[in-house]
């Protein structure tokens, strides 16, 4: 099997058809979707189940409600296909995705396209900032020349990549459970562990903002999480020493100034290692001193 197409889903039986028709449409037959209900409240498992009574190639996970982290870890235990896809049970693939995708592929650990954002209050897509198409002997690589670009779809979004399965499996990849922003873990650490990756211009995902989803509700939560995120990848990268880590390290500050300017300060002063922060920083003097004046403010 070529493709194993992952979608989690919870509570979004208004949207879960549109999703689900844009994957038993595709022009490319040679997939399977392994969808994950996450202990739905809503009619979306009725919806699932609808659709694998119509097509097998729908293969239907439940579990109770532990989180988008968990229902992707189990969608890649269950996989198959020899490479793996990310689609939020909300947002849709275009029609000749796979048939793209599959044309392009040559091996790589890693196959990188392009997604509109579609804004559900305003029914409109923003312009698809796409990359140009090359081939980079590392995901490293790929990583130092894209990861800090201004764009409207981040570049840590796993959504955006088609990943060998074997890769994934033999790097141990996954995502860290209970915790938001698992994108801004995984994607850096993948970038680590590929060997090959290509980006292709083709624009081929669609991702809905809603006011409502996970992604743009704010809260305590998120900003501590984002710092946890920092102390990981800090700890990741800092014990590397095979690459160039500017760009990582400006990434990696970014979470932690981000979480100082939006947390509460008795909880990021418990929960930040400075030491680890202190290196990270070290890459800009604008960093640098943010550093130091956070220190000040939260009375190290």
């Amino acid at each position: 099997m070529r493709f194993s197409i992952i979608i989690p889903v919870y509570n979004v039986e208004r949207y879960l058809k549109e999703c689900l028709d844009s994957v038993l449409n595709q022009t490319f037959p040679d997939w399977e979707a392994v969808c994950i209900n996450d202990g739905s409240t809503d009619g979306s498992a009725d919806i699932l189940n609808e659709y694998a009574s119509k097509d097998e190639r729908f293969i239907i996970i439940t579990q109770s409600n532990e989180g988008l982290s968990s229902a992707r870890n189990a969608g890649m235990k269950a996989a198959k296909g020899e490479y793996v896809l990310f689609l939020d049970g909300d947002d849709w693939l275009e029609p000749d995705a796979l048939a793209i995708i599959s044309e392009n592929l040559d091996g790589e650990d890693m196959l990188c396209f392009s997604g509109h954002r579609y804004f559900e209050e305003t029914k409109s897509f923003n312009t698809a900032d796409v990359l140009p198409e090359k081939n980079y002997p590392s995901g490293m690589d790929y990583y130092n020349e894209n990861a800090l670009l201004q764009r409207d779809f981040a570049f840590v979004c796993v959504v955006l990549r088609a990943y060998k399965r074997s890769f994934l499996m033999e790097s141990v990849l996954g995502f860290k459970e209970g915790i938001c922003h698992e994108d801004n873990l995984f994607t850096p650490i993948a970038c680590y562990y590929a060997k090959q990756v290509k980006v292709i211009d083709s624009c081929l995902y669609n991702y809905r903002m809603r006011t409502n989803s996970i992604m743009t509700t704010g809260n305590a939560k998120r900003t501590l999480d984002l710092l946890e995120i920092a102390n990981e990848l800090a700890a990741f990268f800092v014990a590397k020493s095979d690459f160039d880590k500017t760009v990582v390290y400006r990434a990696v500050t970014h979470h932690y100034q981000v979480a100082f300017l939006n947390g509460p300060r008795e909880e990021i002063k418990r929960l930040c290692d400075w030491k680890l922060y202190r290196k990270v920083s070290r890459t800009k003097l604008r960093h640098r001193w943010n550093y130091m004046m956070t220190r000040y403010l939260v009375k190290i």
